[in-house]
């Protein structure tokens, strides 16, 4: 968890002290959620490139990227291959785990014609962007950021690239000018960076960048099939915790029919004492694209062994179409080249009037 708000505050002021600045900055409360399609506005959102996605990735983020399309005039989704470097990556492994995210948003219903996807590494003002608002981070403000946090843990260390990724994530998002910003409630308080670097750059530059708000999902987290106090991930160990995009039915009956329920036969939905049959719920809710109530509606007269069936089989009649087109723009590398490479000029027609702007003020030139 992060610091206290009043400590973080302090922190904060303090660094803008430093800068002989007499406005507050920092944003205490939490990003304000969007609830109603405006009339206008820019979204941005990214996604590392680790492969396939999982259906956690799918119900949570995917879906609603493919329903913004429509609420939004201008829409912008990126392949952040320069954060996804913060860990060791195999070179030719990345190139394909590039190709098959691209690939896979494609299959999902990302449309470019309706938005602009792109690979964040072709766009080289997004590197520039970030070491000028770098220059304007102060480190208690970066060091106490969750990921951070959780991450160099793990590792009892981290390199200065995941230290400061958080102003990269920044400059992704006001090189747009985006307004909105589609996020998880675990990245709330990285967008409020985003939100604090604009209103910094504005005060010591001239108003430039508008403040991003949050989009946050109304779609609860699908948990692990093996542990359903766990996010699914792809990183988990255990193979049957996850169900990627492209399993084969055969693969999805498999994992469904053997995710952690409990000793009781009825289904209910009960998060605190019966999670592992409440996942079940949440997860053939978000695929039915109803509520868990109608949900559960569904499973009454059902014991857990016939209700895992009847998930399995949704989950299964959601994804075939998904799994049949990743296969068939798979096996044509040249198109999903092409794709990326037209996002990255649209991208970058985008990015330099903004980016030479920066220059302009900040005095390089």
């Amino acid at each position: 968890m992060a610091l206290p708000i009043r400590t973080n505050v302090k922190l904060f002021f303090r660094f803008i002290q430093k800068q002989n600045s007499p406005r507050r900055f920092f944003s205490a409360g939490a990003c304000p959620e969007r609830k109603e399609p405006p009339g206008g506005g820019r979204v941005f959102s990214g996604i590392q490139p680790t492969g396939v996605p999982h259906l956690g990735n799918y119900l949570g983020a995917l879906e609603n990227w493919v329903a913004l399309q429509s609420r939004y005039p201008s829409v912008l989704y990126s392949i952040v291959d320069l954060h996804s470097i913060t860990q060791p990556q195999d070179p030719a492994q990345l190139r394909t785990n590039i190709l098959d995210m691209t690939a896979s948003l494609l299959a999902c219903g990302i449309d470019p014609e309706r938005s602009i996807l792109f690979q964040q590494s072709q766009v080289s003002e997004h590197a520039e962007l970030s070491w000028v608002l770098g220059c304007l981070t102060s480190m208690p403000r970066l060091r106490h950021l969750p990921q951070w946090k959780m991450k160099s843990k793990q590792k009892s260390e981290g390199s200065v690239g995941l230290y400061t990724y958080p102003v990269l994530q920044a400059a992704d998002i006001l090189l747009y000018k985006s307004t909105h910003v589609p996020v998880g409630e675990d990245q709330v308080q990285h967008l409020e960076l985003a939100q604090d670097l604009a209103r910094i750059f504005n005060h010591h530059y001239g108003e430039l960048f508008p403040e991003p708000r949050a989009l946050l999902s109304s779609t609860r987290k699908v948990k692990s099939l093996r542990d359903p106090s766990a996010k699914m991930s792809k990183s988990d160990p255990q193979k049957m915790a996850t169900i990627s995009i492209t399993d084969s039915p055969d693969d999805i009956a498999l994992k469904i029919r053997r995710a952690v329920t409990d000793f009781t036969s009825e289904v209910t939905f009960d998060p605190e004492a019966r999670p592992g049959v409440s996942n079940l719920l949440t997860l053939h809710a978000a695929v039915e694209g109803v509520g868990v109530e109608e949900a559960a509606s569904r499973a009454r007269g059902l014991d857990t062994g016939a209700y895992k069936s009847l998930v399995a089989e949704a989950v299964i009649q959601r994804l075939t179409p998904i799994r049949e087109e990743i296969q068939r723009l798979r096996a044509d590398g040249a198109h999903l080249e092409a794709v990326l490479a037209k996002g990255s000029r649209r991208a970058r027609e985008l990015a330099a009037p903004v980016l030479r702007e920066v220059r302009q003020r900040v005095g390089f030139c």
